[in-house]
């Protein structure tokens, strides 16, 4: 891995044990669990951090699977970074898709008309977008994604174009300072991923992802827990 524009990076820095901390919250809740660590996807939010940061704190640690949530800010430390698998997390509007060729997973696919954007970019550039459909599990006005009635729909529908290929469900479960107050949201998403036959899970944060895992995430998406 090279911060392709960072000289000062000639020297190892002093890594963080708060990544080795994650790791190993995840390796322990899997074994309590029954499932093996390699089923869960940690995908390092790195949103607000510098590339700095992100390398003292996650890279030094040999972790590569990084996520943002604005276009923009992906732009600015993708051009600093290489070999990197890329998710984008956060919503996605129709006129950025344009920029998404290089996410390895879009986990925000929440519309019809977002999956026809994907779908007719997909087909002019011969590219196949891997996406997850958001789900809005609790039905919080603040947040994006479909209902869980509506998650069928968009599923089947998303299935069906060529360019697009829907690798399961991802939801936001309401903030608590509880984290098992979670536990039944990341239950009804787990249910349905089931009905519907898919493979991925992403939910679970900083603040819920050991319930996550519990419930059977296969990524989790943690941002706080890994900065200092």
């Amino acid at each position: 891995m090279r911060c392709k524009s960072l000289s000062p990076y000639s020297s190892p820095l002093t890594p963080s044990p708060m990544f080795l901390d994650v790791q190993e919250r995840i390796i322990k809740t899997c074994e309590k669990a029954g499932r093996k660590p390699s089923e869960v996807k940690l995908v390092a939010v790195t949103k607000g951090h510098s590339v700095e940061e992100i390398d003292k704190e996650i890279l030094q640690h040999g972790h590569r699977i990084l996520g943002e949530n604005r276009i923009q800010e992906w732009r600015d430390k993708a051009s600093q970074l290489e070999n990197i698998e890329w998710h984008l997390i956060g919503n996605l509007q129709r006129n950025k898709v344009k920029y998404c060729l290089p996410f390895s997973l879009i986990h925000s696919l929440n519309s019809e008309r977002l999956a026809d954007e994907l779908q007719d970019f997909g087909a002019k550039k011969n590219h196949v977008f891997r996406v997850l459909v958001e789900v809005n599990v609790a039905g919080e006005g603040q947040k994006m994604g479909v209902s869980v009635k509506e998650a069928e729909t968009l599923v089947h529908y998303s299935q069906a174009l060529p360019n697009l290929v829907v690798e399961g469900l991802m939801t936001v479960a309401p903030y608590s300072d509880t984290p098992d107050t979670a536990r039944p949201y990341f239950v009804q998403l787990r249910q349905l991923r089931d009905k519907l036959g898919l493979r991925e899970l992403s939910m679970g944060m900083s603040g819920d992802f050991e319930t996550a895992i519990w419930e059977g995430a296969t990524i989790v998406r943690i941002g706080s827990a890994l900065f200092s």
